[in-house]
Parts: C-alpha cells; structure tokens; sequence
C-alpha cells in the first residue's frame, strides 16, 4: 500500500507545495514504472497532465503502454517535458546533459530514493552554474547557456522534503506490518534471514483497516472455500501472487 498509494498523493502535495504551479496541461515525465512510478502516474494523470514514462523493464514499459501512458525515453522527451520526476531506485538517471536540454524552469525532483538519481552533485560542480534559493527546498538553478530549471528538495524525496509524507493512513497500514512483523519473529523461532511478511499478517492488516473506508468484504461459504482451495479465513493467494 505504501509506495503505490502513498505517493500518488504525496507526490503531488510536494510539488504543489514547492510551485504552486497549475499541472493540468503539463507534460509529465516520470522516470520508472514500478509502485511508485504507478502511483505517481495515477497522480498527475488525475491532475491532468499528459504523462510520459521512461522504463527499462519491457514488462512494466507495457503496463504503462496499456494504461493508456506514452513511453518513450528522457532523451526524446528532455525538450518537451515541463516537469521530471525520478522513480527508479537508480543513480544517474537525469544526467547534466540532460538538464542543460530542458526547457526554461522545467521542474526537477525525485520521488525514487537517494539523491543520485539526478546528478545533483555534478550539476553544482559546472562552472557558470548559480544556485538561487527561492524557499525552503526550492532552488532556480541558473544554467551557463541562459535558461534555469527549479530544483526541489535538492533531488532528495520531494514528498518528505516539501511535504510531510505519506498521508497518515497509508503509514498505518506500513507501521502496522511493522508491528506484526516483530510479533511473528518474537512468537516463532525463525533461522538468521530476511523473509518476506507472511501473507496471512499481510490479510490481516488490510482486514483492520477496511472498516475504516466504510468496506464490507464479503465472506466465502465452506463450499466456496473448498472448490477454490483456501481457508475460509485465509489466506487466499499464493505466496508468488502479485497484486
């Protein structure tokens, strides 16, 4: 829940906060289409912008395809794009020479994890660049070819840097598989490993939260339980089910 529905609104709530800007109408590129980028996407998709996405991996390159999103690379669309956003989990991802093609104050961040998913550092490092702090995390980067681009959070996550995260029922969900984790490994003898939370604590979390949305989820009958294979109380996938 975290990363997909998490950033679809903090996302926005970070640029918004940092620009004021009107992104209807914007040409959004978002760099990576796993939970986050899908998030994000269904963010600025429902702000209406026109969202562009940038995949290496030809399975989520298709998802996005078939959600109705462009695909296409940030060399074809680093002159056209008013708006990056970096979801990827990678390092170089907007390089400098990408940066001196945009556009006039094209707005830069990243959603995705560390700041070097843009070249932060080496865009500092160009002679002829100057930094001009506007506000609290946004900076007007000037160019030495004339233009500048709005830099926000200092290419550190834009929705803790002008934001405040994930709305606070999406992080309950989070902390509450945290909580449950720790009950597993200290009720049952687990060897030294990482394992992935049984999908039973998974269940169990999205069962106490339901109520809250106002949700009925609807029960199967002991017939129903048999001729499908699973416990009437769960869990009812396999644990390489991929929602």
């Amino acid at each position: 829940f975290d990363n997909l529905y998490g950033c679809r609104e903090s996302l926005a709530d970070g640029i918004k906060r940092g620009t004021d800007i009107m992104v209807a109408g914007k040409i959004v590129m978002i760099c990576g289409y796993g939970d986050v980028g899908k998030g994000c996407a269904q963010s600025m998709r429902g702000l209406g912008a026109r969202v562009v996405i940038s995949e290496i991996d030809p399975i989520c390159a298709l998802q996005a395809a078939m959600e109705g999103y462009e695909v296409n690379t940030v060399e074809n669309m680093v002159e056209i794009a008013d708006i990056f956003i970096t979801a990827t989990g990678n390092c170089d991802v907007i390089r400098v020479d990408h940066i001196l093609k945009m556009k006039n104050n094209a707005i830069l961040c990243n959603i995705g994890h560390f700041d070097n998913e843009i070249q932060v550092n080496k865009l500092y490092e160009m002679e002829g660049v100057e930094k001009v702090n506007i506000k609290p995390q946004v900076d007007l980067i000037k160019l030495p070819n004339d233009k500048a681009i709005i830099l926000l959070s200092e290419g550190r996550l834009v929705n803790l840097g002008n934001a405040t995260g994930h709305p606070s029922f999406v992080m309950s969900c989070s902390f509450s598989n945290q909580v449950l984790a720790q009950i597993e490994l200290w009720q049952n003898e687990h060897e030294i490993n990482v394992y992935t939370l049984p999908k039973k604590l998974d269940e169990e979390v999205a069962r106490v939260h339901l109520p809250k949305l106002g949700a009925q989820l609807t029960q199967l009958s002991k017939k129903q339980a048999e001729y499908i294979n699973v416990p009437i109380e769960g869990p009812y996938k396999q644990d390489y089910y991929r929602y």
